[in-house]
């Protein structure tokens, strides 16, 4: 990507495999950049990078206080023309932001893909909720409901797992008004089975390896995403079998 008219790079590695929720758990991840940008602006990046990124995985709900995510940068890229950055409102900084950004998607969607014992990734998006604060509220309270989890481990739909997992978010909800979908299959409408589910179809879909729930709560205009991963035996294995 290119700093001013300068080629800069950023570069990323994570480690994380079990103990991962939001504001980060058992996570050391490490991003580099060659870019002549300083702490405070370098700080101000990540931490609004976050929030969409390694802040919206879980793995198993569980967080630990051995959490690190750094950002640093060389400055190399100086001796190649690129501006020095000490502003976070500079205007230059826009495609670096966005670089970042994917990376830091990257990286974090990486986490989730090698949680432990998983096979599957799921993204869970809620949309229609009272506000976007309250939307990542009922999306993690999914994506954490072990019922759900091992659901989707068993390549089965299971739709009234996802109203239960929605119904005890503790946030703003209106039954009849919930619509579920997984992938492009709507399974549920207005609080009740859609007429046109198909079994066959959902069922095919749910054989993949990425999987998609979506739960429309009808109230408002929040959204958010998180991802996660399915919850298996050998999740169980591995924690059942450690010892300190």
């Amino acid at each position: 990507m290119k700093l001013g008219d300068a080629d800069v790079t950023i570069n990323g590695i994570a480690k994380g495999a079990g103990m991962i929720a939001p504001d980060m758990a058992t996570m050391l991840s490490f991003i580099a950049t060659d870019a002549p940008i300083t702490a405070p602006v370098l700080q101000d990046l990540l931490s609004r990078g976050t929030a969409k990124t390694f802040n919206a995985v879980t793995v198993d709900s569980d967080t630990s206080t051995s959490d690190t995510l750094l950002i640093f940068a060389t400055g190399k890229a100086a001796a190649r023309g690129a501006p020095a950055i000490s502003d976070p409102k500079d205007a230059r900084l826009g495609a670096f932001r966005r670089a970042l950004g994917k990376v830091l998607k990257s990286l974090a969607l990486q986490v989730v893909r090698d949680g432990e014992g998983a096979r599957k990734q799921v993204e869970v998006t809620v949309t229609g909720a009272k506000s976007a604060r309250s939307a990542k509220r009922i999306a993690l309270s999914i994506a954490n409901s072990p019922l759900v989890k091992t659901a989707v481990a068993g390549e089965d739909a299971n739709w009234g797992r996802v109203v239960m997992a929605v119904g005890k978010a503790g946030e703003p909800a209106d039954r009849d008004r919930l619509s579920i979908w997984f992938g492009d299959n709507r399974l549920a409408h207005e609080g009740e089975r859609d007429p046109a589910y198909s079994e066959e179809a959902t069922s095919a879909y749910m054989k993949r390896d990425d999987i998609r729930i979506r739960a429309d709560i009808g109230i408002g205009r929040g959204k958010a995403t998180v991802w996660t991963c399915d919850l298996t035996k050998e999740y169980v294995a591995i924690n059942g079998d450690y010892r300190s």
